[in-house]
């Protein structure tokens, strides 16, 4: 008697070869996902390897967490506010490089970390550069919150911008760029993407002063 349900002779390495077609042609969809950033995400920015090489390069010792990137990624039309409630966008600070730190008030390590970002400021901001703190507490006070703490310790040169939506640091989440607080971008004055840094970073010391002097240097 015939067994109906026995695989006929070559079935088998047929569908192996129909599952190994399979999974390479989703690890070149992952791929091409991965190359031209998450759905939805057009790449804004050219690639810029050789600046992201040489921050990398830059990135030494204190900062040995700021990874160059240089992907495509732009940050033009991220929005955010004034103190006065203005919106602003990235864009408004077109022909700046740009230290963006995202902050709150309730996050130890970037309360930590706003003294060495206001000293940096104060040697380094000029028509060329420029450290942007970007406040995220959120809620309907979270502008009040945010400008007790720069006014209680006296900051000089670290103006308030604040997202209390939170929505600027959900779109870092979305692109995988960002899970925590503090964070920073390095832009370039097109607003495009050149290093990233996750967790604080001791700015305020000659591995510091190293980034920003190469940030300077790519910039002219």
């Amino acid at each position: 008697m015939t067994d109906t349900h026995a695989p006929r002779p070559g079935s088998t390495s047929r569908v192996r070869l129909w599952v190994i077609l399979g999974l390479a042609g989703l690890a070149v969809a992952i791929a091409a996902w991965v190359w031209l950033g998450n759905p939805g995400q057009a790449r804004e920015c050219p690639v810029q390897a050789e600046d992201a090489a040489a921050i990398d390069d830059a990135a030494t010792g204190e900062l040995a967490a700021l990874m160059g990137t240089g992907e495509g990624r732009g940050y033009s039309t991220l929005a955010f506010k004034d103190a006065a409630g203005t919106p602003m966008t990235i864009a408004d600070f077109k022909g700046k490089t740009l230290l963006v730190n995202f902050w709150a008030s309730w996050c130890v390590p970037c309360r930590e970390e706003m003294p060495a970002l206001d000293q940096v400021a104060t040697e380094f901001n000029s028509d060329d550069f420029m450290v942007l703190p970007i406040n995220l507490d959120i809620g309907e006070n979270g502008l009040g919150k945010a400008q007790a703490f720069l006014d209680e310790n006296k900051f000089v040169n670290l103006p308030l911008y604040a997202d209390n939506t939170f929505a600027a640091f959900d779109r870092l989440k979305t692109q995988a760029v960002a899970v925590g607080l503090p964070a920073t971008l390095i832009l370039d004055g097109d607003g495009c993407e050149l290093a990233v840094l996750q967790g604080p970073a001791e700015w305020q010391t000659p591995d510091g002063h190293k980034v920003v002097e190469a940030l300077l240097a790519l910039a002219d």
